[in-house]
């Protein structure tokens, strides 16, 4: 359950080792395209109430949470080291979706349930090491079972592709540098896949579908 209480984020801080270093900059070129889309469809949204369809229902919260998007997705990378090349993959996953499904819009109720479950199973797909559905759900603010209805949702949605070739992965990456580009916030993106730690502690604070408003127990 995602929740508007302070988090102890160091109870759920997974070991660091070696040098830690500055947030890779593929999290900052996702979130301004996330937010991009997002903004997009909202407005959207308001033009046609009642004409969306429902396929991402399934990832909508109550509300829109309190969280930002660039703050959530630096919340996922810290806590589940998983590579910075998961966010892409992620991002794949969640364009696979829309193009599945274009009645269905990316919008502020559903867009950080879609960035949690997308980045967890890429992680399983690319990552040698990675952290269980319990741990991604701690780190995502929602509870265990709901990650795992959401990830079936999600693989079932995409008919379970996903497998994205190396040819695949760098195109996106290049649509996702030039998008910066062309709204004169041009970065160049690790292709590295080993991850790299940040220090900033961050808040969550996401709305769960559910009633309760206890948070989600936290990892000793």
């Amino acid at each position: 359950m995602l929740v508007a209480d302070d988090v102890n984020d160091h109870r759920i801080r997974p070991e660091m080792t070696g040098v830690e270093s500055t947030t890779p900059r593929v999290l900052a070129v996702l979130a301004f395209a996330m937010e991009r889309l997002v903004a997009r469809n909202e407005g959207l949204v308001g033009e046609s109430i009642g004409l969306m369809g429902k396929s991402l229902n399934v990832f909508h919260g109550v509300r829109a949470p309190s969280i930002s998007i660039p703050k959530y997705l630096e919340r996922i990378y810290k806590y589940t080291n998983c590579s910075p090349s998961c966010f892409v993959v992620g991002y794949v996953y969640i364009d696979r979706l829309v193009h599945k499904h274009p009645d269905s819009l990316v919008i502020s109720l559903n867009v950080h349930r879609l960035l949690v479950t997308s980045v967890m199973v890429a992680s399983k797909i690319l990552d040698d090491v990675h952290y269980n559905n319990a741990f991604y759900a701690r780190v995502g603010g929602v509870s265990n079972a709901e990650l795992n209805r959401l990830e079936l949702e999600l693989l079932f949605m995409l008919d379970f592709g996903v497998v994205v070739s190396s040819r695949v992965f760098e195109s996106y990456c290049f649509y996702l540098e030039n998008e910066m580009l062309w709204n004169g916030a041009g970065q160049r993106m690790e292709r590295a896949i080993v991850p790299n730690s940040v220090d900033e502690v961050t808040e969550i604070s996401v709305e769960d579908t559910q009633t309760s408003s206890s948070p989600p127990q936290m990892v000793d």
